[in-house]
C-alpha cells in the first residue's frame, strides 16, 4: 500500500536497509526469497487511485476518497449537529452521514468554519488512537490491520504532512510486511519448506522479526520451524540414521536460543539410539544361540557399530560375545568342563585353551637345541580348543578297556619298558601293561596311564568321542607346545631360569631320591619334587593356562608324524600327518628326562608301537 507524496520512495529505501540488516538464515546464506507483497486492505470508504510522479519515477498509490455530502443553504447548523452526533456514535468516515465527510463538506463551503476545523482535529486524534490500538491488538491481527490501514488512508487525506500520521502509516506498512512475512513463513511450514537452506519459513520469520523484534507470531513460527527440524531428526533416528539426525538437530539448534528444547530433543534421540542398540544386541545374542547364528549376529554388530558412539558398552557386550563364539563357540577361555558319557560316567576334565599365536620351535642359538626343533616359525590358532587338564589316568583308561573289551598293545604283546631299581636302567619286563606303574607294580587309579602306544591313545579318543558325541583326539604337536608355553617364550616352559620354580612339576631334580637311595646323574640342580617315578595327576601347580603336568610327569603322544625339521610345517597348528607313518612324536618332559629334554621346544621320534613307563597322553576336543 502506498499513501502519498514522497513516502513510497522513503519506504522502499527503508525496506532495503532492513533487509540488509536482517539476520542471516541458517545454516548458510543463499539467494534470498522474494519479498512477499504486503496484503491490501479492503476499505469500506471510497478509494481513489492517485499517481505521484517525480523526475525519475512514478508510482500509483491508494487514497481515501470522502463520500460526497450535499449541503443545502441554511442547513449548516443541522449539519454541524449531525456531525457531532455521528462523532459521539463513533461514525467517523464510512458514509456521507458520518462525521468527517460532513465536516469536510462544511469546510469546503466555508474554510473558516471553526466548528468543522475543531471536529476534524478531534476526529484525527481519535483515528490516530484507534488505529494505534488496533496495531497493538494481539488477536485477530488481520482484521485489525485492515481497519488500521483504512484509518491511515483517511488520516493521510486529512493531514498528509502530519508527523504522527506519517508515523502511523509507517507502522501500518511495517505491520503489513510483518503479516506478509509471517503468512509466507506459515505457508512454507505447511509445505515442509522449513528454510534451513536459506529459502523457506525460517528466513521469512526472521525478516518479520527484523521489522518487529517482539512479534509473537514470528517467534511462534520460529519455534514451529525448530520443532519441525527436531521431528526430522527424530524420524531419522527412528530409521537408525543417526548421522542425519545429528545434522537436523544441529540445524534446529541454530533457529533460536532454545537450549532446553534442544537438550530435550537430544535426550530423546539418544534414548532412541540406546533402545536401538539394546535391540540389536539382544537380537544378536539370540542369533548366537542358534547353530547358524554367527553371520546374522555379525550383521547386527555392524549395524550397531554404524550408529553407536565410541566406547558404547552395549555394543561392547555384543562384540565380546561374537568374539567368544567366533573363537570358542559356546565356551569361554579357561572354562573347565567334562562331557557326560552314555554309560552314565563323566569324561576327563577339560579346560578351554585361549586362541592366539606363538613362535614354535627353538631359537637359532638356543642351548641344547637340535635341528629337528628348527626353524622357529609362527603358528596361529584362530579358534580355541579344549585340552584335558591332566594326563589321562588309569581309571579313565580302565573304563574304556572294560566297555570295549579292548586289548591294548602291551597287553597283547605281554611286556613293556619299565624302570629297574636294582640296575638303575630302563628294561623290558614281561607282564607289564596299562595297569602297571613305572616299575611294573600295580598302578593306582589316579596315576597317569602309561605303557600305551599311540594307537591305544587314538582308540581311547575314538571311544570317548562315541560316548560323548563330541570330537576327541590327540593334540597336534603345535597345540601341545602352544599349551605348554602358555604365553611364555623362554627356553623352558617356565622361562629361562635353569632351575624350575617350586612345585612346577615332576622333573629330574638333583634332590630326588629313589627307593634304594639313587640320585639322578643329569638333573636340575637344587630341585626336588618328592617323586621317583610318575606322580598322581594334579600333584603340582598348574601352568598359567590351568594345565597340570604338561611340562613333566610323563612325555605325551601327539597326533603328528615325525618330520626331521619344521620346514614346510603347517602355520595353522593342525597335525602334520602322513597316512601310514610309523614314526610318531612325543612332547614334554617327564620324571626321568634330562634337563635338556625338558625344554619347551624339545621333541622326539618314537615308533608307533612303543610302550614305556615314561610316555602317556592327554586329549583335546573341538569347541
Amino acid at each position: 500500500m502506498r499513501p502519498s507524496g514522497t513516502l513510497p520512495l522513503l519506504f522502499t529505501a527503508l525496506l532495503g536497509v532492513l533487509a540488509a540488516c536482517s539476520p542471516a538464515p541458517a545454516p548458510a546464506p543463499a539467494t534470498p526469497a522474494a519479498t512477499p507483497a504486503a496484503p491490501r486492505p479492503t476499505p469500506s470508504a471510497p478509494v481513489a487511485q492517485v499517481t505521484i510522479g517525480g523526475e525519475d519515477a512514478a508510482e500509483t498509490v491508494e487514497r481515501w476518497q470522502p463520500p460526497a455530502v450535499t449541503l443545502v443553504d441554511g442547513e449548516a447548523a443541522q449539519a454541524r449537529r449531525d456531525a457531532a452526533r455521528a462523532f459521539e456514535e463513533d461514525r467517523l468516515y464510512r458514509s456521507a452521514e458520518d462525521a468527517i465527510p460532513i465536516w469536510l463538506a462544511l469546510l469546503e463551503r466555508d474554510p473558516k468554519d471553526r466548528v468543522a476545523q475543531a471536529g476534524l482535529k478531534r476526529a484525527r486524534q481519535r483515528l490516530l488512537e484507534e488505529a494505534s490500538a488496533l496495531l497493538d491488538r494481539p488477536l485477530k491481527q488481520r482484521e485489525a490491520l485492515a481497519q488500521a490501514s483504512e484509518m491511515a488512508l483517511v488520516l493521510l487525506t486529512l493531514a498528509p504532512d502530519d508527523a504522527k500520521v506519517r508515523e502511523l502509516q509507517s507502522r501500518v506498512e511495517i505491520a503489513q510486511r510483518v503479516v506478509a512475512y509471517n503468512r509466507a513463513g506459515e505457508e512454507d511450514l505447511r509445505a515442509d519448506r522449513i528454510g534451513e537452506d536459506g529459502d523457506g519459513a525460517i528466513p521469512n520469520f526472521r525478516e518479520a522479526l527484523a521489522l518487529d523484534a517482539d512479534n509473537p507470531r514470528a517467534r511462534q513460527g520460529l519455534a514451529a520451524a525448530e520443532s519441525a527440524l527436531i521431528r526430522r531428526a527424530e524420524t531419522a533416528a527412528r530409521a537408525t540414521d543417526f548421522a542425519t539426525a545429528g545434522t537436523w538437530l544441529a540445524e534446529a539448534a541454530k533457529v533460536r536460543d532454545s537450549s532446553i528444547t534442544i537438550a530435550d530433543a537430544f535426550e530423546r534421540i539418544e534414548n532412541i539410539r540406546s533402545d536401538t542398540l539394546a535391540r540389536l544386541r539382544n537380537e544378536g545374542l539370540r542369533d548366537l544361540a542358534t547353530p547358524q547364528g554367527l553371520k546374522p549376529a555379525r550383521q547386527k554388530l555392524e549395524d550397531a557399530l554404524r550408529i553407536a558412539l565410541p566406547g558404547d558398552p552395549v555394543v561392547g557386550q555384543l562384540r565380546e560375545r561374537i568374539e567368544l563364539v567366533t573363537h570358542y563357540g559356546s565356551f569361554r577361555p579357561r572354562q573347565v568342563f567334562s562331557d557326560a558319557l552314555r554309560d552314565g560316567g563323566r569324561g576327563p576334565q577339560m579346560i578351554v585353551v585361549p586362541h592366539g599365536g606363538f613362535q614354535m620351535g627353538a631359537a637359532e642359538n638356543e642351548l641344547g637345541a637340535t635341528d629337528a626343533e628348527k626353524p622357529s616359525h609362527y603358528v596361529r590358532f584362530e579358534r580355541g580348543f579344549a585340552m584335558s587338564i591332566t594326563e589321562v589316568t588309569v581309571a579313565d583308561f580302565r573304563r574304556y578297556v572294560q566297555a570295549t573289551k579292548a586289548r591294548p598293545r602291551a597287553t597283547r604283546r605281554g611286556h613293556s619298558i619299565v624302570y629297574d631299581e636294582r640296575s638303575g636302567n630302563f628294561v623290558r619286563r614281561s607282564g607289564v601293561d596299562w595297569q602297571s606303574d613305572y616299575n611294573g607294580a600295580e598302578a593306582i587309579a589316579n596315576l597317569p596311564v602309561m605303557h600305551v602306544s599311540v594307537r591305544d591313545a587314538e582308540n581311547y579318543a575314538t571311544w570317548l568321542s562315541e560316548q560323548t558325541g563330541r570330537s576327541y583326539r590327540l593334540p597336534s604337536e603345535a597345540e601341545f607346545e602352544y599349551a605348554l608355553r602358555a604365553g611364555s617364550s623362554g627356553r623352558y616352559p617356565w622361562g629361562d631360569a635353569g632351575t624350575p620354580p617350586a612345585r612346577a612339576g615332576n622333573f629330574t631334580g638333583a634332590e630326588d631320591v629313589s627307593p634304594s637311595g639313587r640320585h639322578w646323574y643329569n638333573a636340575f640342580v637344587g630341585y626336588g619334587d618328592g617323586y621317583w617315578g610318575p606322580a598322581p595327576v594334579g600333584s603340582f601347580d598348574p601352568n598359567p593356562w590351568g594345565l597340570h603336568d604338561i611340562a613333566g610327569n610323563l612325555s605325551e603322544w601327539v597326533a603328528d608324524c615325525w618330520h626331521a625339521s619344521y620346514r614346510r610345517a603347517p602355520a595353522d597348528g593342525v597335525a602334520w600327518f602322513n597316512p601310514g607313518c610309523r614314526q610318531r612324536v612325543i612332547r614334554g618332559g617327564n620324571w626321568a628326562n634330562a634337563p635338556a629334554q625338558t625344554r619347551a621346544a624339545w621333541r622326539q621320534s618314537q615308533d608307533s608301537d612303543t610302550t614305556s613307563a615314561r610316555i602317556g597322553f592327554r586329549l583335546v576336543r573341538g569347541i
